[in-house]
């Protein structure tokens, strides 16, 4: 197998990683003096969240140089002392590539906006208005109102799928198609690993641009406002895969690097199957964990429809928390953090962690007058966001809790977001000196899983349990034999399953466990998750759901 279908890759947001010149901002060098750090955590490759050059309206995914870093993280010789010393310690580096739209600061963006006949102008999506006036269809940003922005010069729209300084690049045109190739040419002859592409079902829009159908399923009190229309026209074109195309062929040049796609959460297992075949991405990021109740039908349900969509040729991910959602301990309660690292580390995919959700930490409270994201703060309540406290994105992105020092070991001075009110005891140093703490029940299970052939590559088989609250599976390869179990009650459970014969714990999510029983009945404390080895009969297997 490939080491992207058998690591983990960790998320970090370098803005609020580590600060090493005491202005308050993470940079290149900081995060490359905590490489050690991740490496002793014992992930396989770190992805970068946007370091380019911008205007920072949505913190680096509004790009003016593609190929450059910004003054606030550093230089290109920082980027490459960063990806030589994580090459040294064994850790691959995947950087995040935005080929959608650019900053509307983009010397490109400059050009075509300057003339309608401009030789760039057809590099953006420009339309004229509609026939009665205003903006040429219906389709909206996802970060609310019209897609649209008038251009009062030139008396025509340019389309913005996200804020109206991210103009959208248009993927029709050859050029600019052979621009953005170049781009990942110049990243990977500089020697990264691969790629997290950002919102990739979105890079080619319907040719007639027509008006989105309404959803009737749309709920303004919960829903994101954007969902007020079904997303028919605006994403998923079947052009999309020509261009994933472009990119496959491209990487294959390259051995080993590898590309993941940015995928909604409202597409069902079988279209994000489909952005997964051989010829197009390596990995689609598999977001419903993201967005579920934290429920074990609900995940059993999700892990099911994901394994039999993607079957034995196609590799799902699994990601429970990023730099767009509330954090994950935030999200399901500190209690059960411990059983969403096991389920995490245990599924068959590729797990991805955000920085800091190894050790639990919170959305920290960020007051007004301290926000500095202005995307999500107008939007209305969303329930599998938090509900109306989480309507920015800044509670999750503030920094790394390092250790119990002012400003949580990140930086000599005050930061950027606020600290986290809980740092003195949520953070990496404090639970590195525990051998019971969450940080290292992550430890062990990334240890267990890098030397475990049933974890790393083994079938997905999920058994029907008398309790509603608890989900259990198997993981199998001829050598090895794995159970997972999981209580998500908060109260103790007993579990009745299907004859199994008897295992040996390797762990419990409390990491105080270590007995050998029967598997037809196993008792689980409230929120409580149990990882055993299998020492079962041959004839189990048919006896088996």
């Amino acid at each position: 197998m490939d080491w992207w279908q058998t690591g983990v890759i960790y998320q970090v947001y370098p803005r609020s990683f580590q600060d090493s010149n005491g202005d308050g901002i993470g940079d290149l060098a900081g995060l490359t003096t905590r490489l050690e750090y991740l490496a002793w955590l014992g992930v396989d490759a770190v992805w970068i969240s946007p370091f380019y050059p911008s205007p920072m309206v949505d913190f680096g995914y509004d790009v003016t140089d593609h190929t450059g870093v910004d003054p606030a993280y550093g230089t290109l010789a920082d980027f490459d002392a960063l990806l030589a010393r994580a090459h040294a310690l064994g850790l691959r580096v995947l950087v995040d590539f935005i080929p959608g739209c650019t900053s509307n600061q983009h010397p490109w963006f400059k050009e075509s906006r300057a003339s309608r006949f401009s030789p760039v102008r057809d590099w953006y999506i420009w339309r004229d208005p509609a026939p009665e006036g205003g903006p040429p269809n219906n389709w909206l940003s996802h970060f609310g109102g019209p897609a649209w922005t008038l251009d009062e010069t030139s008396g025509q729209y340019y389309l913005h799928t996200f804020l109206p300084e991210q103009p959208d690049l248009n993927w029709r045109n050859p050029k600019v198609q052979v621009a953005l190739l170049d781009v990942m040419r110049f990243w990977l002859e500089r020697g990264v690993d691969g790629f997290r592409i950002a919102a990739v079902p979105l890079l080619v829009k319907d040719v007639q641009f027509r008006d989105e159908p309404p959803n009737p399923d749309f709920d303004p009190q919960w829903d994101n406002p954007r969902y007020q229309r079904l997303p028919v026209y605006a994403d998923n074109q079947p052009e999309v895969h020509d261009v994933l195309r472009h990119f496959r062929r491209l990487l294959d040049t390259y051995p080993g690097r590898i590309a993941v796609g940015e995928m909604p959460d409202y597409f069902p297992p079988e279209t994000l199957a489909v952005y997964s075949r051989p010829d197009r991405l390596h990995l689609a990021f598999t977001p419903c964990p993201l967005s579920l109740p934290w429920r074990a039908a609900d995940l059993r349900a999700c892990a099911d429809k994901t394994q039999a969509a993607f079957g034995a040729e196609v590799w799902p991910t699994w990601v429970m928390g990023n730099h767009d959602r509330p954090r994950l301990t935030s999200r399901i309660g500190p209690a059960q953090a411990r059983a969403a690292a096991l389920l995490l580390l245990t599924m068959r995919g590729t797990p991805f962690i955000y920085y800091g959700d190894e050790i639990g930490m919170l959305d920290a409270p960020i007051p007004p007058e301290a926000r500095r994201d202005r995307v999500r703060s107008a939007r209305p309540p969303n329930e599998a966001d938090g509900g109306p406290a989480n309507r920015s994105r800044d509670p999750g992105r503030t920094p790394m809790q390092w250790d119990s020092m002012p400003n949580a070991g990140f930086s000599g001075t005050p930061p950027w977001l606020p600290i986290g009110p809980d740092y003195e005891h949520r953070n990496v140093a404090a639970q590195r000196a525990d051998t019971g703490s969450l940080l290292s029940l992550y430890r062990f299970l990334l240890r267990y899983r890098r030397g475990s052939p049933a974890l790393q590559q083994g079938t997905y088989r999920s058994l029907d349990t008398d309790s509603p609250e608890c989900f259990a599976f198997l993981r199998e390869t001829p050598e090895e034999r794995l159970l997972i179990v999981l209580n998500l009650a908060d109260t103790a459970r007993v579990v009745s399953l299907p004859p199994l014969g008897e295992g040996q714990v390797i762990t419990s999510t409390l990491m105080d466990r270590a007995e050998r029983i029967d598997l037809q009945t196993i008792f689980l404390r409230e929120h409580e998750g149990i990882l055993f080895d299998v020492h079962g009969p041959a004839e189990a297997e048919e006896v088996l759901p």
